[in-house]
């Protein structure tokens, strides 16, 4: 087996899902070129295009077991394309000479698009369970901490305190709309592939050409698209598009995570797995690894996606080449997928949290946090930049003195007249400056 971290006994399935190699894998890939050469004998036996015995005899034979591996794995070297060395094997083993009707009308590229469809609906739907129970364990986060306050925190230092449950809502509404985006997608995705070798389907004319499309949609439960899409790739890099998007956006979950871990923080911490995130030599370790393999993933992602757009940019009525590169993007993106969205599945599932040292640490600064707070509830009464640089003086007091901002605040006749010392304790609590993150948390949970 290749040392490849989507393919390696060692790594195992930290890049990639044993579900998702078997819908990617050599036979499942077979499988569904035979499936599509089956539909479409039955479809044309249905329309008398081809004689009726022929559709159910070619269905018959178009089985996986009956397949010779080494002969298929000489030809495709020798042709440069797996569908016409499946057809010959294909053709031989169907029965009363009825093999010489498969493939009626058709060209490689049909065969190898329309499966590549159906497999993809495979991969999505898997992709899609393991999304929504992302959303799910978001929700939960959402719901179970939408009045913890913690650090906000921009370019990486505190600025205001905010909820935790307001921060998953962030992450939340991303992953909804994610859901809602492969909706879209498969409108434009689960589409057939039946043209013909020049996308005219001329070999079987207009009549029988079209009815034909017709029918093998029936018979794949897919639709028919209006023209053909032989060289037009927008559909699969909309779909890598959005692999890419989903990974993006744990990958920022992930992020997040692995800063709030950090020792000096500890707000969160992935769920504890013995063992899981040890280091060789320091035996105090606890490393943040799903995190990391979502963001490592994510980075991934973004090349295959990248190399997908570049495949785009082709030649005439068939490519040159570019669509090689979807036999090595598509499938590697959903299994890099399958690990992302398996790993922030149980990152989320178990997240610990640590409202304690949320707390703690929002009280490092000894209330400078809510220096907006005092800023806004001065600059009615001196205006708001007055206000503003009064205030930042105070802070700056705070931080060369060592003493709290409250002391700080007290200690300016300006401040310390309007407000009294219970009115500033009122201010500069974190609990009373949320905003409207709670209300907005709320609502996005109530429209899901």
């Amino acid at each position: 087996m290749p040392a490849l971290v989507t393919n390696s006994k060692i790594w195992g399935e930290m890049f990639g899902t044993k579900e998702m190699h078997d819908i990617f894998s050599d036979e499942t890939t077979v499988q569904l070129y035979l499936d599509v050469e089956a539909a479409l004998a039955r479809a044309q036996s249905k329309l008398g295009i081809i004689p009726k015995e022929a559709g159910e005899k070619i269905s018959h034979a178009a089985n996986i077991k009956l397949i010779d591996w080494d002969t298929l794995k000489k030809r495709t070297e020798i042709v440069g394309y797996p569908i016409l060395p499946i057809v010959e094997q294909l053709s031989k083993n169907v029965a009363d000479e009825y093999g010489q009707y498969c493939h009626w009308g058709a060209t490689t590229q049909d065969i190898m698009d329309t499966a590549d469809v159906l497999q993809m609906k495979k991969g999505l739907n898997l992709l899609s369970m393991d999304l929504k129970a992302i959303a799910n364990a978001l929700s939960k986060i959402v719901k179970k901490y939408i009045n913890t306050p913690m650090a906000g925190r921009t370019h990486l230092q505190h600025a205001l305190p905010i909820p935790f449950g307001y921060k998953a809502a962030t992450w939340l509404s991303g992953i909804d709309r994610h859901i809602q985006r492969l909706d879209e997608i498969k409108i434009r995705l689960f589409n057939i592939s039946f043209f013909g070798a020049a996308g005219t389907l001329a070999s079987l004319g207009e009549r029988d050409g079209l009815n034909t499309q017709i029918e093998l949609a029936k018979e794949l439960n897919l639709k028919v698209p209006d023209v053909s899409w032989h060289s037009i790739r927008d559909n699969f890099c909309e779909t890598t598009g959005w692999l890419a998007l989903v990974g993006s956006s744990l990958g920022k979950i992930a992020y997040d995570v692995m800063l709030m871990m950090q020792t000096e923080t500890q707000e969160v911490s992935e769920p504890f797995l013995h063992g899981r995130g040890s280091s060789s030599t320091m035996p105090q370790k606890r490393n943040p690894i799903s995190s990391e393999v979502i963001l490592a993933c994510s980075k991934i992602l973004r090349e295959y996606h990248s190399s997908m757009l570049d495949a785009m940019v082709l030649d005439h009525e068939r490519a040159t080449g570019q669509w090689h590169v979807e036999w090595s993007s598509i499938p590697n993106a959903f299994i890099i997928s399958s690990a992302s969205l398996s790993s922030a599945k149980f990152l989320l599932d178990g997240l610990k949290v640590s409202p304690k040292n949320m707390k703690e640490n929002m009280d490092k600064t000894k209330g400078l946090i809510v220096a907006e707070s005092v800023m806004m509830s001065l600059a009615p009464y001196m205006g708001r930049q007055v206000a503003h640089d009064l205030v930042y003086d105070c802070c700056r007091k705070s931080l060369k003195d060592g003493e709290s901002f409250l002391d700080s605040l007290l200690s300016i006749k300006e401040i310390s007249n309007i407000f009294d010392k219970k009115k500033l304790k009122n201010i500069i609590n974190p609990k009373n400056y949320l905003g409207a993150s709670v209300s907005m948390a709320q609502k996005l949970l109530e429209k899901r």
